[in-house]
């Protein structure tokens, strides 16, 4: 269970860190080309939601596949826990974006 827990906290986080720290650097990015830096983190922020999440889980479709092969095959406990990885690298990606959208004022 240990290892479980602390896979799904790091999942968590890497795709907290992902959304948080691209809007971050995209709002730089708008700062040095004279663009809105609100406004280009909050688009910055829901469009890397996903990428965060798939990154998260290992960059691949092999989670999917984990959670297919298993299904089929009756064994549950693997394919739960690998949803259970995605429900929390989403909830990471999630509270990343929202973070940013509290620290833009909206």
């Amino acid at each position: 269970m240990d290892i479980f827990l602390s896979k799904a906290v790091l999942d968590f986080f890497i795709a907290f860190g992902i959304v948080l720290g691209g809007a971050m650097l995209g709002g730089i990015g708008a700062v040095v080309s004279l663009q809105p830096p609100t406004d280009t983190m909050l688009e910055i922020a829901d469009r890397i939601k996903i990428w965060a999440l798939a990154a998260a889980v290992g960059g691949t479709i092999d989670p999917m596949r984990v959670i297919e092969s298993n299904m089929l095959g009756g064994n549950l406990s693997p394919a739960i826990k690998q949803i259970l990885y995605l429900v929390f690298a989403f909830l990471g990606a999630h509270m990343g974006s929202e973070l940013v959208k509290w620290v833009c004022g909206k």
